[in-house]
């Protein structure tokens, strides 16, 4: 009878013992959800605030910049490319390089720079097709406190912390200098330009315009027309200018698709050499009929320099960094005579 009792006792203690440990787990659980509740989180919110604060952490840390460029598979672009992938990798950065196929594609360019900005780069670098179509897009990134860099055509002035380019309108004059060296200080000149609305291309023809009307007063520009920087564009346009003025002397052109389009176009009717031609920018085309004399000269840029001045000043920036407004990176003659040259040949891209 005794040994029945004791044993009644002992489980009669562990049940008590069991329904204690359970009242009191359930009641730290209440209690926890009690005090969620009463600030207006769950559980489960509380652990997301932890995600959104790492989340917030990863992107104080971010060493991403977005470059978007006026174009991409020109080698012109895959220099300024080169030269920011250097820089980057120097400072620490990661980049992202994107334009469209052709230079004169807007709304492509405008949608490369929203993607870009989905990502949440820690700067922008641009060289805008149209600086309008991305002004409102650029200044409510630049409120955010988004360092904007504008290299080659760069940005509007107001959307712009920096710019990072040749100064066209030293460049164009420089192009005028020596074609009025050739001429002799007479004659009859021609201009393709690539672009209206691409602020560079638009000075590159106005620094040459305004050199040959301040200096030259015997050299008459009788024609300005634009091709978009599009070869069979630019070949049709040379052939019309020389078509309609036969004495012309000497033709003007502003990248290297005007270049190579007026090169052939007077190669079709048998005027090369008989009208020279002034060119901007490298290729390999180019390099080639420089080198023989078919086109006299052109202007070159230094787009690595470019490329590794845009990423650095970006970063000079995001440091807090004082920086100039405008970083002129350079711009040279080449000819047959310098264009092997140890300070212009690593400056001629394919």
């Amino acid at each position: 009878m005794k040994k029945k009792l004791v044993a009644l006792l002992m489980v009669a203690g562990m049940l008590a013992t069991t329904l204690f440990g359970c009242s009191s787990q359930t009641g730290q659980e209440s209690s926890a959800d009690a005090a969620a509740e009463s600030t207006g989180e769950t559980t489960e919110e509380a652990d997301t605030g932890t995600e959104t604060e790492t989340t917030a952490a990863n992107e104080e840390d971010n060493k991403y910049i977005a470059m978007i460029a006026l174009g991409f598979s020109h080698q012109y672009w895959q220099a300024v490319k080169q030269g920011a992938e250097e820089a980057a990798a120097e400072l620490g950065y990661t980049i992202t390089f994107e334009g469209p196929e052709q230079e004169t594609m807007v709304d492509k360019q405008v949608d490369m720079l929203k993607t870009a900005i989905q990502n949440n780069p820690a700067a922008i670098c641009m060289a805008a097709i149209d600086t309008g179509s991305v002004a409102s897009i650029l200044q409510e990134e630049k409120a955010q406190g988004v360092p904007i860099v504008g290299f080659d055509a760069g940005v509007g002035e107001e959307e712009s912390d920096v710019k990072c380019s040749t100064d066209s309108i030293a460049a164009g004059a420089l192009a005028a200098e020596h074609a009025g060296e050739l001429l002799g200080g007479e004659g009859k000149i021609a201009i393709i330009g690539h672009s209206q609305t691409v602020v560079d291309a638009v000075e590159r023809v106005q620094g040459f315009k305004d050199k040959i009307e301040s200096d030259y007063p015997n050299i008459e520009i009788v024609d300005i027309q634009y091709g978009d920087g599009d070869h069979v564009k630019s070949a049709e346009i040379a052939k019309s200018m020389v078509t309609a003025v036969p004495d012309l002397d000497l033709i003007y052109t502003s990248n290297e698709g005007s270049c190579v389009g007026a090169y052939n176009g007077l190669k079709e009717i048998g005027k090369i050499g008989e009208v020279m031609l002034i060119g901007f920018d490298s290729s390999a085309a180019m390099k080639d009929a420089v080198r023989s004399g078919e086109i006299v000269g052109a202007i070159t840029q230094d787009p690595i320099g470019m490329g590794r001045a845009a990423v650095e000043s970006a970063v000079k920036l995001l440091n807090g960094e004082e920086v100039e407004s405008f970083i002129d990176t350079g711009c040279y003659w080449y000819d047959a005579s310098n264009m092997d040259d140890p300070e212009i040949a690593p400056l001629l891209y394919d």
